[in-house]
């Protein structure tokens, strides 16, 4: 019994086999391929949108790291030496031009000022002096009465008598500016700082710093240009790829630290010829008005500069260029409806897309959305082509930022 139940398991095994090689044999009979308009494989052409690359202008935005400064920043520091005797302002407040703003002991000022007007009196009498005995020996030396160098001896004493006249003036002098001294002014209109030092203290003339006073109106904002960004420019300026503002003068913006734009225009009005050995970078300077006092001294913002124009320049979204070790390349659909990889050279970064200076020619579609379900030579059906670049979708897109600053 074991034996023929054997027997027939080994027979069903041998049918079985048979069936499955009968059915692999009819299958390779079929001819390849799916459903009509299928490629071979049974996988549908991918489904990709793309944009109509088309020349325009395109403005161009440079920002860079900047720090505000004061358009006038100066040191009050005392010119005579003596006690600080009292603080006229409020530290932080603004203050005029001419305000006194400390106050040095006077009294020994005083005192100096009424011993160089004494001594202006004694010689002031001496020249008296001698200008009567002139006087009286003038008509004496007519009559032969004393001799001519008599005459000249009382002519020299009245010179040297005017001449101390005029060197206790200048001491007279000297002692009511020193007096004046006494009181500290502002030398600007501006807002002060801390005071440095209090009341009680000795000031030791010029040596010492009282306070400091900020003109903020208006507010100066300096940066540095990258010298490989300024060669660049200057570059593509030479070559036409880059129009600039009307005599270079760039208008400026400013971002705040909290992201946000302030509303003053400024414009560029100083850029240094040298370039600074350790940062690499040549500094350059945008004034703006302050009027509201929003821009405090020290302030680290970033500075827009707007006027340059690139034209007939050719713009494709971000997500459309890929990158490789060897460099960028997009994908374009050819005349095949076939996914094309073309190396593309890039300019600037803009908010909507990358310039492309070299690799494109207008009219070419080129792949925005669907990129990662293809390769090269990929059939593609597009599903959606507006002809225009990708829309920005905040305000202040679509301007191009300088390399640096690439995210």
């Amino acid at each position: 019994m074991n034996l023929r139940h054997s027997g027939r398991c080994t027979i069903a095994r041998l049918l079985a086999l048979g069936c499955v090689a009968a059915l692999i044999a009819g299958c390779g009979d079929k001819p390849a391929g799916g459903p009509p308009g299928m490629p071979a494989g049974g996988m549908p052409p991918a489904q990709v949108s793309v944009i109509s690359v088309e020349p325009r202008d395109v403005p161009v935005r440079y920002e860079y790291v900047a720090q505000t400064t004061g358009y006038r920043e100066v040191e009050v520091r005392a010119r005579v030496t003596g006690i600080l005797q009292k603080r006229n302002f409020r530290e932080g407040a603004a203050v005029r031009r001419g305000q006194p703003l400390f106050v040095i002991d006077p009294a020994p000022f005083e005192v100096a000022l009424a011993k160089a007007q004494a001594d202006l009196d004694a010689v002031q009498a001496r020249l008296a002096q001698a200008q009567r005995e002139v006087a009286r020996l003038t008509p004496v030396l007519e009559a032969k009465a004393i001799s001519q160098k008599e005459l000249d001896d009382s002519a020299s004493a009245e010179q040297v008598a005017r001449a101390d006249v005029k060197s206790a003036l200048a001491r007279v002098s000297e002692a009511r500016l020193n007096l004046s001294y006494t009181q500290v002014e502002s030398p600007i209109t501006g807002i002060t700082s801390r005071a440095v030092v209090s009341e009680g203290a000795l000031v030791s003339g010029p040596n010492v710093l009282l306070t400091t006073v900020t003109q903020t109106d208006p507010m100066y904002v300096i940066f540095g240009v990258p010298d490989r960004e300024f060669l660049a420019l200057r570059r593509d300026a030479d070559l036409g790829r880059l129009k600039l503002p009307a005599d270079r003068q760039f208008q400026a913006r400013i971002r705040l630290s909290d992201g946000t734009l302030y509303d003053g225009i400024g414009a560029v009005n100083f850029s240094d010829v040298r370039v600074n050995t350790q940062t690499g970078t040549s500094e350059s300077r945008a004034e703006f008005s302050n009027k509201a006092n929003l821009l405090r001294a020290g302030e680290f913002v970033r500075v827009l500069l707007e006027g340059a124009v690139r034209p007939n320049a050719i713009v494709v979204p971000q997500r459309a260029v890929l990158e490789i070790p060897k460099g960028k390349f997009v994908y374009v659909v050819n005349a095949q409806s076939r996914a094309e990889a073309r190396p593309v050279e890039v300019g600037e970064w803009a908010n909507e897309g990358w310039v492309i200076n070299d690799g494109l020619k207008p009219g070419e579609r080129v792949i925005v959305d669907g990129v990662m379900k293809i390769g090269p030579g990929a059939a593609v059906q597009v599903a959606a082509a507006d002809g225009a670049p990708a829309k920005p979708t905040e305000k202040g897109e679509g301007k191009i930022v300088a390399p640096a600053d690439k995210k």
